[in-house]
């Protein structure tokens, strides 16, 4: 098992990646706090998994409940040497039509809760000699999407985040790096489609723009996470590793094909 024995919180771990990725790192050996803002979700992922898998109800936008929630799981794991940072939000709209309470909250979600999760989980990280913060990025870090203006600036904002902690982590022995997905069957990708003008459409469209031909699976992210959590990336920090299907490398093909 490519994780054995090490510690880790899982944050969105209700539904979707974060979800997948709790799956995962059990499989793979970890023991786990899976944190998500409505503790339903969360426990119906800890029971799943079992006795090395704890609930945890946490708000990762706001600055108490985050440190709180921190303070917990180090209490209920003995320490935390990955922090997975996977809750996100997406909220259609132009940036001419969005409304500021809805900015807000997408950036708050996406972005200033991996500075809040990283800030507090960081004295524990170098007290202990190290450890590895991954968060979850997106491919419209890269690619500006129509309507989705705050997802991308958010996006882009945790690939540059994450290459300044790698930095400022280092000397301390914590890598800090993030995933890049593609189109993901999860519920909040769906709740995108169905924003659309045209749900079916925008479904058949993802599909269409990934080389490989279908959709990918929050597992195959996982798969992503799993690798940059173990031993094996001990030597990668500071990287956005892209999971998309060869999306970005095909996006020349402007018919699909």
């Amino acid at each position: 098992m490519r994780i054995e024995g090490k510690r880790a919180l899982v944050t969105g771990a209700g539904s979707g990646i974060g979800k997948g990725v709790s799956e995962r790192f059990v499989q793979e050996g970890a023991t786990i706090v899976a944190a998500d803002i409505r503790l339903g979700p969360a426990q119906a992922t800890a029971d799943e998994l079992g006795e090395r898998a704890t609930a945890m109800e946490m708000d990762v936008s706001n600055r108490r409940s985050v440190e709180a929630g921190i303070a917990q799981a180090i209490d209920t794991l003995g320490g935390i040497d990955v922090l997975v940072n996977v809750a996100g939000v997406t909220i259609v709209g132009p940036v001419h039509e969005l409304s500021e309470e809805d900015w807000d909250k997408e950036i708050d979600t996406n972005l200033k809760s991996i500075y809040l999760m990283s800030k507090a989980v960081w004295p524990s990280m170098v007290a202990q000699g190290g450890g590895s913060i991954i968060s979850i990025a997106s491919d419209a870090a890269y690619r500006a999407l129509p309507d989705d203006a705050a997802y991308c600036a958010s996006k882009a904002g945790v690939v540059m985040l994450t290459k300044c902690m790698a930095l400022d982590g280092a000397k301390a022995g914590i890598r800090a790096n993030c995933v890049c997905p593609g189109f993901i069957g999860t519920p909040m990708l769906e709740g995108y489609f169905e924003d659309q003008p045209d749900p079916d459409a925008a479904r058949a469209g993802a599909v269409a723009v990934t080389p490989l031909g279908r959709m990918g699976t929050p597992r195959d992210i996982a798969s992503g996470v799993l690798y940059l959590a173990s031993d094996d990336a001990a030597w990668v920090s500071g990287t956005p590793l892209i999971v998309d299907g060869g999306f970005l490398a095909g996006l020349w093909m402007d018919d699909g094909s």
